[in-house]
């Protein structure tokens, strides 16, 4: 059957290419789902007059799904099993599982998102894709564990812990990596302390030089002499004035 594609389809084609399918693909998944179109002579043609919007409306959801695989991308999700001394779980981890998980963690996504071929039946990590948009999708790690604990070894290993000696064999390197990773962070601040203690001591240093040198400056400098100071004249009292004039005459 030929149908006129509405969405991108892995595998199959992008919006608006018309592609072969089986008839029971097209008629159990495509049709009802409103992924795809019959490709009639009136369907092409209603098609062509919606394309832009359908284009306009994929481009604002591609951008939604963008803004929520930032967070979602690299996302950890733990989920505590029973399993055997191998590492096979009494049961498995199927998509609905992780999904819950991924929800619990403040996103809204859907089983069907969840792109699983199998379900998993055995500890460890796994990456696992979530489709937020037919054109995007991100991982997201699953976490196996038989406990939070054993999980958080896995975390910081990489590696499933399949029995108890394996466990603490694990423990004991992680231990002795914090233990180093200490000292490291010791060492670095006692480095840093010095350097700051040093450049301390310089710059008081050179204050001290510079203060010196401007003493010295200051006493080799000759003294500026203070200017004599002018008698002011004395006037001769008034009556006096007046009777040399009066003799005058």
């Amino acid at each position: 059957m030929e149908v006129i594609l509405l969405e991108r389809i892995e595998r199959l084609g992008q919006m608006g290419d018309v592609v072969s399918v089986k008839s029971g693909y097209a008629r159990n998944f495509l049709l009802p789902k409103s992924k795809a179109l019959r490709a009639t002579e009136d369907n092409r043609k209603h098609f062509e007059t919606q394309r832009a919007q359908l284009e306009a409306e994929n481009l604002t959801l591609r951008g939604e799904a963008e803004k929520v695989g930032e967070k979602l991308d690299g996302f950890n999700v733990t989920l505590v099993r029973q399993a055997g001394e191998s590492g096979q779980l009494y049961g498995s981890v199927n998509a609905r599982d992780i999904a819950e998980e991924v929800i619990d963690g403040g996103f809204t996504i859907t089983r069907q998102q969840v792109e699983l071929a199998h379900p998993i039946k055995a500890l460890g990590l796994y990456d696992v894709q979530v489709r937020l948009h037919p054109e995007l999708s991100v991982s997201v790690v699953a976490n196996i564990a038989r406990s939070e604990e054993e999980a958080k070894i896995q975390a910081k290993t990489g590696q499933a812990v399949l029995s108890i000696d394996q466990e603490e064999a694990a423990q004991a390197k992680i231990d002795a990596e914090e233990v180093f990773e200490k000292a490291e962070d010791a060492a670095e601040a006692e480095a840093i302390e010095a350097a700051a203690v040093e450049e301390a001591a310089e710059e008081e240093a050179a204050a001290e030089a510079a203060e010196a040198a401007s003493q010295k400056a200051a006493a080799e400098e000759p003294e500026a002499e203070e200017p004599e100071a002018e008698e002011p004249e004395a006037e001769e009292p008034e009556a006096e004035a007046e009777e040399e004039e009066k003799a005058d005459e």
